[in-house]
């Protein structure tokens, strides 16, 4: 008897370690780091960009129809219309809350440290036209809003806009709700085609440790270590303020929940590697979505709450742009005043949503609010370029830990988290085990 139950654990427990995925891509970040260090003048060639740029594609590709049939789905099996709405105004709702908190975090760590005190720099203002040129075009309210909607449903796909296929989505899921059994093999359909899809998602993953490599040694090779020595205390600062948030803000907001973000933090590290690897947030979109369903939240909280947040709920872009217009300030030796630093709070607050989804949205939404609070700092963006690249990293990381509690806490708030599931799921024992398996 004891041999018998032993034996289904023993393979498990010999599973090598180096055939599960955050070893590999911890690895390979390692290495690719080490490849850029030692031999620039190779790392810092195309062929080498392209091995991180194409895993993101690769994964980019699949958002649209992932969202689509998750979404779809999800409403489409919902018996109460207005439960979309409700889950929809509790997410927003909670977005802004949080945000606030991170817009904070960033400007009090910046007014504690002073990262920008004594800062010997000159910004060089051609070198950041580019970006404040992108921000004078900011959208207005109206154009964001005509912005969700699409020219046409294949437009949307095809250029991969989140918000525009979220509200076909969400569109298409009433109307496959509100014909019923008549379109039962319609949605038996789409069902099975976000299943095929998430099947596609993980014959990319195994790809996941050569596109970190990739990204990594061209990063470290064109901009260099030695590029971080100037700008050291912005950085530090930076990766300070949002462990301070991860660990602080959202861990009394999971604590509250009812679950701990250390052990919410290792259960998402595949992820969490996978964008520290790529510097993108997307790359790890449709394997968060999966595994916050496997963490006992529903598939219609799920599909409704990550994608918007990926727009609305950027907490590690946020703290960027409280510091970084703390730092600027500081450098270029312009005092801000009380109202001025609250301003920036009111106005980062609105700058991130109306630039979600543009290229170099950080630059952009900064650009904005520096020329809304003192149009004197504008130049000073030209200080970040250098270093903008090293902080990617924390802020894609921090926006994807906030939108995994945001999803937790909306689907407790809603009555559609398994509790025992998620109890289940982040007990230690359990989380190796689906490791090994």
């Amino acid at each position: 008897m004891t041999d018998a139950q032993a034996a289904p654990s023993s393979p498990a427990a010999k599973t090598p370690l180096h055939r599960q995925l955050y070893p590999q891509v911890l690895a390979a970040i390692a290495l690719g780091v080490l490849f850029g260090w030692l031999a620039p003048a190779y790392a810092d060639r195309d062929w080498v960009r392209a091995l991180g740029e194409g895993f993101v594609k690769l994964i980019k590709m699949t958002i649209a129809p992932i969202i689509f049939c998750t979404v779809t789905t999800g409403i489409a099996h919902i018996d109460d219309a207005k439960k979309v709405g409700r889950v929809g105004v509790k997410a927003l709702i909670y977005f802004e809350i949080v945000s606030t908190f991170a817009l904070a975090a960033g400007l009090i760590v910046g007014q504690l440290i002073r990262p920008g005190a004594g800062f010997p720099g000159k910004p060089d203002a051609a070198a950041v036209a580019q970006y404040t040129g992108k921000a004078s075009e900011h959208q207005s309210l109206l154009d964001f809003l005509l912005g969700l909607i699409p020219d046409t449903v294949v437009g949307a796909f095809a250029k991969g806009d989140i918000l525009q296929v979220l509200l076909f989505s969400i569109l298409f899921g009433f109307s496959l709700m509100a014909a019923g059994e008549r379109v039962h093999r319609l949605r038996a359909f789409v069902d099975d085609a976000g299943h095929a899809m998430f099947g596609v998602i993980g014959i990319i993953m195994k790809a996941a440790p050569i596109g970190a490599f990739g990204a990594m040694a061209y990063t470290v090779a064109h901009y260099g270590l030695g590029s971080l020595q100037s700008l050291a205390w912005l950085v530090g600062s930076f990766y300070l303020a949002s462990l301070l948030f991860v660990v602080g803000a959202l861990g009394v907001v999971a604590r509250l929940a009812g679950f701990n973000i250390l052990r919410f933090l290792a259960y998402i590290k595949d992820e969490l590697l996978i964008v520290l690897g790529t510097s993108s947030s997307e790359s790890a979109l449709p394997r968060l979505m999966e595994k916050l369903e496997r963490l006992g939240c529903s598939r219609s909280v799920v599909g409704l709450v990550v994608p918007t947040g990926y727009s609305f709920n950027l907490d590690g872009t946020n703290i960027y742009m409280t510091l970084s217009t703390v730092f600027i300030a500081q450098a270029l030796g312009v005092e801000l005043t009380g109202v001025q630093q609250f301003t920036i709070i009111g106005v980062a607050m609105l700058t991130s949503k109306g630039a979600s989804g543009v290229t170099g949205a950080g630059f952009i939404t900064l650009a904005a609010t520096l020329a809304a609070v003192d149009p004197r700092l504008a130049p000073g963006m030209a200080l970040l370029l250098g270093v903008d690249k090293f902080m990617s990293e924390c802020r894609a990381l921090t926006n994807i830990c906030g939108n995994g509690v945001a999803t937790i806490v909306v689907a407790a708030w809603e009555g559609e988290l398994d509790r025992e599931k998620l109890t289940l799921a982040l007990t230690p024992q359990t989380r190796r085990e689906d490791e090994r398996g």
